[in-house]
């Protein structure tokens, strides 16, 4: 997520081809960019359970609504398989916080 976030922020040109491609504007690109940093931010700094479990929607939510947006655009190119690992990543990620939670209780 920190990864696409600076790319999406500094609207290199990679990015916004592809945002173009799904049909969204260009000015979306540094929105999605600050809130995913922002929700990086808000899983590492300990404490604030609440912030983190938002965090992890909103990741979710992204995720989501990307992998929605490149079946939509490109529905004979089969690259959205690809985001099964990012999906498997936030949720490994959700499922160990859980984890470290029960057991700090």
């Amino acid at each position: 997520m920190l990864f696409s976030a600076f790319t999406e922020i500094q609207n290199s040109p990679a990015a916004l081809k592809l945002i173009a491609d799904m049909g969204y504007p260009a000015y979306l690109n540094p929105f999605l960019g600050v809130t995913k940093i922002l929700g990086v931010i808000a899983l590492l700094v300990p404490g604030f359970p609440r912030l983190k479990e938002w965090a992890y929607a909103g990741f979710v939510i992204d995720l989501t609504g990307a992998t929605y947006s490149m079946m939509y655009s490109k529905p004979n190119d089969h690259g959205y398989f690809f985001m099964i690992v990012f999906f498997a990543v936030v949720a490994v990620s959700y499922i160990f916080y859980h984890k470290k939670l029960k057991a700090t209780v």
